[in-house]
C-alpha cells in the first residue's frame, strides 16, 4: 500500500509538472514572455540542468529585451555548468543589442575551444546553426576537421554552402559525402531533390547534372551510373536514364528489376517509345519468366491503349497466346486480368471476362492478389449495369484491406457506383469521408465528385441536371463515347450559363480530345477559361490546352504561355510540377 501511495504521488507530481511545461510553452508562442519566464524558473528550480528550459528562459528576456538579465544567467551557467557553447548564446545576446565586437570576442572564444580539443565541434557546431550564424557554423566544422581528421562533416558543410548560396560546392560535397557514406544516398538524393523542385532557373540542375557526367565519365565504378540514372528519372528524361542503366547492366547482368522499374515509370508518363525500347530490351535480356511476363503485360497494354476495333482481333489473339505460353497460375494473374478487362472494355464480352476472372479467384492467391481480381471483377459487372453485385464486391475489398490503398479504392469506386446508379446521398456521404484519402489522386477525386453533388443538390433540389450529368458519366465509363458526348451536349444546351456548366464542358472538352478532334477540345477549354475563370477547373482546362499544343499541334509557344498561367497563377494545381517539368523541356533546359 505504502508503495502504491508513492507511485500516485509520483505520478500526480508528473502530470503537474508536464502541465506547467505545457502552460510556459503556450505562453511563450502567444507571445506573453513575461508569463513564461516565470514558469520556466520554476522548472529550472526543480530540473535545473535542463538545458532546453534554460534557453526558453533567455529566449523569453531577449523577447523582452532584458539583455543584462539574459548576460548574468548565461554567464552563471558557463561558470557553473563549464557550458562553453553557450560563448555562442553570450556572443548572440550581444549582437542582438548590435555590440558586433563583443559578439565576436566571444563567437571566437567558442572558435577557440574547439582547437583545444576537436570533439567540442558538435555542441558549438550546433549552436551557430541554430542561431543561423552559418559562416561561424562552417568555421566551427572545418576546425574540427583540421584538428581530428577522422571526423566527417561534409554533409553538414555541404548544407551550410547550400543555405550560403554557394550552391556548386554544396553539390560537390554531397556527392562526395554520398560515395563515402553510400548507406546514407537517400538522404543526399532528398536533399538534391528538394534543391532541384526549388530550381526554376534550372541553374541548380545543370551544374548537378554537369558534376555527376563528369564523375561518371571519370570513373568506372557503376555507383556514378545509378546516381544519374536516379537524376535523370527526376527530371523524367526516362531515354537518358535507360542508357545509364544499361551500362549499369552491362557491367552487373544479374539485375534488372531497376529496368523494368524504369519501364513501368515511361509507361506511367506516356514515354511509349521509351517504354518499349526498355520492354524490349527486358525480353532479350532475361529468362525469368515473371519478369517476361511484366515486360509482356507493359506492352499489350500499350498496344491497347492506342488500338482500334481493327486491331483487336490482333491484340486477343497475343493475349491468348501468352496465356498458353506462360500457363493460368497465380505468376500469370495480371495477364489473365489484362485479358478480361480487353474482353470487357472493349469487345464486350461480359461473359468471358467474368469467366476469367471467376478461374482466377480458384487459385492459391495472397489476400492482394484476391483483391486485384475482385477489383476488375466489380469493374466489369459495374460495366455491365450490375451495380448492386459490383458494390457487393468493392465492399468486400474494403472489408479485407481497411487501411491499406486498394482498400481506399474499393471504397471509391464503391462510392461512384452509387453515384452512377443515382444514389447520390450514400455516395456523398462515402466522398466526404474519401476527401481525406492518404492516396492524393483519390482524395482529389473524391473532393472533385462531393462538391459535383453538393453544388447541385442545393441549387437543384429535385437533382435532374445531376442525373443526367451521372448518366452521361455512366456512358463515359462505359467506352460508349458518341453517346456520352451527345449526353453532355444536351445537358450543356439545356443548363448554359448554370453552375454545372463548367464541370460539363471540362467533359466535352476531354472526350473530343479523346476523339483527336483537337480544335473542338481547344475551343471547350477556352469557353472554360473565358467563362469560369475563377471555377476550380480552370487549371486543368489551362493544362490540357497546353498538352494539346506540345504533344499533337507541336505549337510551342502556345504550350509554354499555358503552362506558364498554370505555373505562376495555379500553384495549388495537380498539373503544376508537370506543368513546370514540361514547360522547361520546351524551354530547352534539358540541354544544359
Amino acid at each position: 500500500m505504502k508503495n502504491l501511495l508513492l507511485y500516485i504521488v509520483l505520478l500526480s507530481s508528473m502530470f503537474v509538472f508536464s502541465q506547467n511545461e505545457q502552460l510556459a510553452q503556450n505562453y511563450f508562442d502567444r507571445g506573453e514572455f513575461d508569463k513564461a519566464i516565470v514558469i520556466y524558473e520554476g522548472l529550472l528550480k526543480t530540473q535545473p540542468n535542463n538545458y532546453l528550459y534554460f534557453q526558453k528562459q533567455i529566449a523569453c528576456y531577449q523577447q523582452l529585451k532584458d539583455y543584462p538579465k539574459a548576460e548574468e544567467l548565461i554567464k552563471f551557467r558557463i561558470d557553473k555548468f563549464r557550458q562553453t557553447s553557450l560563448y555562442v548564446e553570450l556572443g548572440y545576446n550581444y549582437q542582438l543589442q548590435k555590440d558586433t565586437d563583443k559578439a565576436n570576442k566571444n563567437y571566437q572564444k567558442a572558435l577557440d575551444v574547439i582547437k583545444e580539443n576537436p570533439n567540442n565541434v558538435y555542441g558549438i557546431a550546433s549552436a551557430f546553426e541554430q542561431k543561423v550564424l552559418l559562416e561561424q557554423a562552417l568555421k566551427a566544422y572545418e576546425l574540427g576537421v583540421a584538428g581530428n581528421p577522422n571526423l566527417n562533416f561534409d554533409y553538414q558543410i555541404a548544407l551550410l554552402q547550400g543555405q550560403l548560396g554557394n550552391l556548386e560546392l554544396m553539390i560537390e560535397k554531397l556527392l562526395d559525402y554520398s560515395y563515402r557514406n553510400q548507406p546514407n544516398l537517400a538522404l543526399v538524393q532528398n536533399q538534391l531533390a528538394r534543391f532541384m523542385m526549388e530550381d526554376t532557373q534550372e541553374t541548380f540542375n545543370g551544374n548537378l547534372r554537369k558534376a555527376l557526367l563528369i564523375r561518371t565519365q571519370k570513373t568506372q565504378d557503376i555507383f556514378w551510373n545509378q546516381f544519374l540514372s536516379w537524376f535523370f528519372v527526376q527530371q523524367k528524361e526516362y531515354g537518358k536514364a535507360f542508357i545509364q542503366e544499361k551500362a549499369i547492366f552491362k557491367r552487373n547482368p544479374e539485375n534488372l528489376f531497376n529496368i523494368i522499374s524504369l519501364a513501368r515509370l515511361a509507361v506511367q508518363e506516356g514515354e511509349n517509345d521509351t517504354a518499349k525500347e526498355i520492354l524490349d530490351f527486358i525480353l532479350l535480356n532475361t529468362q525469368d519468366m515473371e519478369l517476361q511476363m511484366e515486360a509482356h503485360y507493359q506492352l499489350v497494354s500499350m498496344d491497347i491503349d492506342k488500338a482500334t476495333v481493327k486491331d483487336y482481333p490482333v491484340i486477343q489473339e497475343k493475349l491468348s497466346g501468352l496465356l498458353k505460353q506462360y500457363g493460368v497460375s497465380p505468376y500469370s494473374l495480371h495477364l489473365q486480368i489484362l485479358k478480361a478487362h480487353f474482353d470487357a472494355f472493349n469487345l464486350k464480352q461480359f461473359e468471358a471476362a467474368k469467366t476469367t476472372l471467376t478461374k482466377s479467384l480458384e487459385l492459391p492467391l495472397n489476400n492482394y492478389q484476391k483483391a486485384e481480381v475482385k477489383m476488375e471483377l466489380a469493374d466489369v459487372l459495374l460495366l455491365d449495369e450490375k451495380f448492386n453485385q459490383a458494390i457487393i464486391y468493392y465492399a468486400q475489398i474494403e472489408d479485407d484491406l481497411k487501411n491499406d490503398e486498394i482498400g481506399h479504392e474499393a471504397s471509391f469506386k464503391m462510392a461512384k457506383a452509387s453515384y452512377f446508379k443515382g444514389d447520390f446521398d450514400w455516395a456523398q456521404q462515402q466522398f466526404k469521408v474519401l476527401k481525406a484519402s492518404s492516396s492524393q489522386l483519390i482524395a482529389n477525386d473524391a473532393l472533385e465528385l462531393f462538391l459535383l453533388i453538393s453544388d447541385h443538390t442545393v441549387q437543384d433540389s429535385t437533382q435532374v441536371a445531376l442525373k443526367k450529368f451521372a448518366k452521361a458519366d455512366f456512358l463515359l465509363y462505359q467506352n460508349k463515347t458518341n453517346e456520352a458526348l451527345s449526353g453532355f451536349q444536351s445537358l450543356l444546351s439545356e443548363q448554359k450559363g448554370k453552375s454545372i456548366e463548367d464541370e460539363t464542358l471540362l467533359k466535352i472538352g476531354q472526350i473530343l480530345e479523346q476523339k483527336k478532334d483537337y480544335t473542338g477540345a481547344l475551343k471547350t477549354y477556352q469557353e472554360i477559361i473565358e467563362k469560369h475563370a475563377e471555377g476550380v477547373y480552370v487549371d486543368e482546362a489551362l493544362f490540357f490546352s497546353a498538352e494539346i499544343y506540345r504533344k499533337y499541334l507541336l505549337d510551342v509557344e502556345k504550350a509554354k504561355a499555358l503552362y506558364e498561367k498554370v505555373i505562376f497563377s495555379h500553384q495549388d494545381s495537380i498539373y503544376y510540377v508537370d506543368a513546370r517539368n514540361n514547360y522547361r523541356k520546351l524551354r530547352g533546359d534539358n540541354n544544359l
